[in-house]
């Protein structure tokens, strides 16, 4: 049995809050990403951003509070913080196409060593492609950020030399957020920002199978 204790979604949702610096407009992609709004410490200003159409989203709503006009891009009912804007959809692209973002944070099926990411399709018979604004917001930010499970259900590490699944973006991310650990892909090798508490460098180079650096 390992000697550490993964991540749960909530506390790696909490460590990306932890990195958005005051002042910063960002978008939440679909899934595990949308728990960063839940964690944002209430005495920094940030701006979320939703690309259907909101600027100024807020965290989920209470339970029995939810009104379903107001939802993020994955249909979730939101929030909205004081002052928000609602957009035309042309008006939020143009946000994202435009480099206003300052932090995108993503879900992934692959993040290869240069950066490049694999978001939209792993090539399953009966999965429905559809990149949707993934492709915007992955090279329109300033900093992309990934929020993934390190391994997939068969123990296989979703960061890889190179990315086998339709590439969404191209050395686009800056920072893999996991359940084991935080990671910045380097090139020829991975830059450890952290590790859970218990694990070692070498012990997360065997899982990862690629050259790991500490940061």
């Amino acid at each position: 049995m390992p000697n550490y204790k993964l991540r749960t979604r909530d506390e790696l949702a909490r460590r990306i809050a932890m990195d958005i610096p005051e002042g910063a407009l960002v978008n939440l992609g679909i899934g595990m990403p949308t728990m960063v709004a839940n964690h944002l410490p209430a005495d920094k200003e940030i701006l979320l951003h939703s690309e259907n159409g909101i600027v100024g989203m807020g965290p989920a709503p209470a339970k029995g509070g939810e009104d379903y006009d107001l939802i993020n891009a994955g249909k979730q009912p939101v929030t909205l913080q004081k002052g928000a804007s609602i957009v035309h959809h042309a008006d939020s692209f143009a946000i994202m196409r435009g480099g206003h973002l300052d932090i995108s944070v993503l879900g992934a099926f692959q993040v290869s060593m240069a950066g490049d990411l694999a978001n939209w399709h792993t090539g399953e018979e009966d999965a429905i492609p559809a990149v949707g604004g993934a492709m915007d917001l992955a090279v329109g930010a300033r900093s992309t950020w990934i929020s993934m499970n390190l391994l997939t259900k068969e123990g296989q590490s979703k960061i890889v030399a190179q990315c086998g699944y339709p590439l969404t973006g191209v050395a686009c991310v800056k920072r893999v957020y996991t359940d084991h650990g935080t990671f910045a892909p380097a090139g020829d090798h991975l830059a450890v920002i952290d590790l859970v508490e218990g694990l070692t460098l070498a012990e997360a180079q065997k899982l990862v199978g690629l050259p790991l650096r500490a940061a």
